[in-house]
């Protein structure tokens, strides 16, 4: 077991470094100056080379990145050009709120999938299983912004029973008040959550009604059978069977939700990483744009190394191997 652990570790190790590298370059590639954020149009050349060289762009790609690099290693990700704050500190108070929503959407979308897809397995071409078929294949066709303006339109503006947008009262884009379990709060979660929710739902729900077919087939269902066990008892040994793929998928859709969520974030207003991202993206803010994309890129790389790490706790098998 130690061994296994030993050998994640070691291979996610060139894999941050190479997000690292991934994510101070991505942004280079997008067209315009950064400096525009701060400096006018018609700024002297000398002012304009001042601010270059306060935030380094003056200096070669690969000096940047190994500057850029130590200082993420020791918690430091720069200073936003377009506000003036600390990266982290921003990034931080963003992601809060991405796991609020994300969490929330994550429990909602993976137990419906669970659920739906358990059934639907379980009686494969029932009633059931062409319901929960359809739902599946809705949930991972139905655009994120198309959805949440319907329900938007629904539930605000012609129900008036859910706010549209903000992550509480008070709250606003760069963060407004802290977050809180409260109903006042949990209200601005409920739109956001349900369409973020939709993807991972159907994703998990085509899965397990996949594995929980195949496994239904296999000798070792047929034997606890013929051993008179209930339908509890035999559905006990199927989910036991199917959880490792269960739980590597969820894992990976918890890492999509934390990074996919742009766009509903933006259509919500709901203050995190996405809508901090999308913010940087327009004002062409470098350092906070390479910040955000470095924190949720290692989050992933984090979620999956947890994934890989729990798998063999949950399956005797991979212990054995």
């Amino acid at each position: 077991m130690l061994a296994y652990f030993l050998r994640r570790l070691a291979y996610t190790l060139p894999i941050a470094l190479g997000v690292t590298l991934l994510s101070f370059l991505l942004v280079y590639i997008a067209p315009g100056d950064p400096l525009n954020a701060i400096a006018p149009a018609d700024a002297p050349a000398d002012v304009v080379a001042a601010l270059r060289s306060t935030y380094g762009l003056d200096r070669p790609l690969p000096v940047q990145y190994g500057l850029w690099l130590v200082r993420a290693v020791q918690g430091d990700l720069g200073v936003s050009i377009a506000s003036g704050r600390a990266v982290g500190s921003e990034v931080l108070a963003a992601m809060k709120n991405t796991l609020v929503l994300a969490l929330f959407a994550a429990a909602l979308g993976m137990t419906a999938g669970v659920v739906l897809g358990g059934l639907a397995g379980n009686r494969i071409g029932g009633v059931v299983d062409r319901l929960a078929s359809g739902f599946s294949v809705l949930g991972v066709s139905v655009p994120h912004y198309w959805l949440g303006l319907v329900l938007t339109i629904v539930f605000s503006v012609w129900l008036d029973w859910l706010p549209a947008m903000g992550a509480g009262p008070g709250s606003s884009a760069t963060g407004g008040n802290a977050w809180a379990w409260d109903w006042a709060h949990v209200r601005h979660l409920v739109l956001p959550g349900l369409t973020l929710c939709v993807i991972p739902m159907g994703i998990v729900t085509r899965t397990v009604r996949a594995l929980v077919a195949e496994t239904l087939q296999q000798e070792f269902v047929t034997a606890l059978w013929a051993r008179g066990l209930g339908r509890a008892a035999v559905f006990r040994h199927v989910a036991r069977n199917a959880l490792p793929t269960v739980l590597a998928v969820a894992g990976l859709q918890l890492g999509y939700l934390m990074g996919g969520s742009i766009l509903v974030e933006t259509v919500f207003a709901w203050p995190g990483t996405g809508f901090l991202l999308n913010t940087a993206i327009f004002q062409r803010d470098i350092p906070l744009l390479q910040g955000t994309i470095l924190v949720l890129c290692m989050f992933f790389v984090a979620l999956n190394l947890l994934v890989d790490m729990l798998q063999p706790l949950v399956d005797p098998r991979m212990r054995r191997a």
